[in-house]
């Protein structure tokens, strides 16, 4: 689920200009309407009516927010991908998916609105969180700026969408949708192959996220992201094909935490995710289905050792969650902070064991 090498999504059609022209029915009629008076609007004129008004006044939200947050939006040029951006400061630096630089260090990078294109270098990437900031050779002049990044734990599902960025290369590119669920854990492939990622506390939504808008801005009408669009679902039923309508994106706030430790310090310095301390792999039972993760080595001195695993046992529970794959495994530990305790089931040999393990951080 690569966001910048994704199917296409189709953005769900809202209904609000209709529901705003109900409304104008009940208030020009709050006691029912008749025929008798001759200076009375039918309820039939007044949703009219109301209707062009309603959808004026969305498409006046609409292209104000584009107006605002188009400036913060970048397009990436990496020898081997293609992505957006999204302007975090006014030093130059810029936030992005880690996918879209993968192993590149140098990057040209074009303002949605257009204008000179510029040169950019990696600062530092997170691959387990999928974030990276670049930075601009020059500081943003007026066709780039800034953008507001807003508070993601008051993100509600409902809320209408716009995702911005350059699906398929075609910069300046806008689609909207609205927040179909928060809190989602996802996992997914990194380009180029690899183990995947899995992130916690993902924003879901029914903007169209396709190849390019990964590391763009998901935003809000008040002009404020609240997401870096980065996945995209495929339905396994359709052979992998795009499962229209399911994006996901970084939460604004876990963009901040990340984005600023990598400007301070160069790296992220308190990742605030949990780990067992061990490398690990996906083991499968007589039935040819998988049946836990086998620890291939367990850091000396690291969460797991100290608990008493070691390389050969298989884990097959965290608490109360069976754990399958090693997707499963990093998934049940996503909803975790470093330093919590959890009871670990495991196979040795024969014998079904658990052990009380302190969480260290990845």
């Amino acid at each position: 689920m690569d966001g910048s090498r994704n199917h296409g999504r189709v953005p769900r059609r809202l209904r609000l200009p209709l529901a705003a022209a109900a409304c104008a029915v009940v208030l020009a009629c709050p006691s029912g309407c008749s025929g008798s008076g001759a200076g009375s609007a039918s309820p039939r004129a007044t949703a009219e009516a109301g209707a062009p008004v309603a959808r004026q006044d969305l498409e006046n939200d609409y292209q104000q927010v584009i107006k605002d947050v188009l400036p913060s939006v970048v397009q990436i040029d990496a020898s081997e991908s293609l992505g957006s951006g999204v302007v975090y400061d006014d030093q130059g630096h810029v936030v992005t998916n880690a996918h879209v630089v993968g192993r590149e260090r140098d990057f040209k990078v074009t303002a949605a609105t257009g204008g000179a294109t510029l040169g950019g270098r990696l600062v530092a990437a997170y691959p387990e969180q999928d974030l990276a900031v670049i930075r601009l050779d020059s500081v943003p002049g007026d066709g780039l700026r800034p953008a507001r990044f807003a508070d993601s734990s008051r993100v509600e599902v409902g809320q209408i969408v716009l995702a911005m960025g350059s699906p398929l290369g075609l910069s300046s590119s806008v689609t909207q949708g609205i927040v179909s669920a928060v809190g989602r854990t996802v996992s997914g492939g990194r380009s180029g192959g690899g183990a995947g990622v899995t992130i916690a506390n993902m924003v879901q939504t029914s903007a169209a996220i396709n190849p390019g808008n990964s590391g763009g801005a998901l935003v809000n009408l008040d002009s404020e992201v609240i997401g870096i669009p980065t996945l995209a679902a495929t339905d396994p039923h359709m052979g992998g094909g795009p499962a229209p309508g399911i994006g996901f994106a970084i939460p604004s706030s876990t963009v901040k935490t990340i984005a600023d430790q990598i400007i301070r310090d160069g790296r992220v310095t308190d990742s605030g995710r949990a780990a067992l301390d061990i490398t690990g792999r996906t083991v499968v039972g007589d039935d040819f289905e998988p049946s836990g993760v086998a620890v291939v080595s367990a850091e000396p001195d690291g969460a797991a050792a100290r608990a008493g695993l070691r390389a050969g046992d298989i884990i097959t529970a965290l608490d109360d969650t069976e754990i399958t794959t090693i997707t499963s495994l990093a998934e049940a530990l996503a909803s975790h902070r470093p330093g919590d305790r959890v009871r670990v089931t495991y196979v040795r040999g024969n014998e079904t064991r658990s052990s009380e393990v302190t969480l260290g951080e990845i």
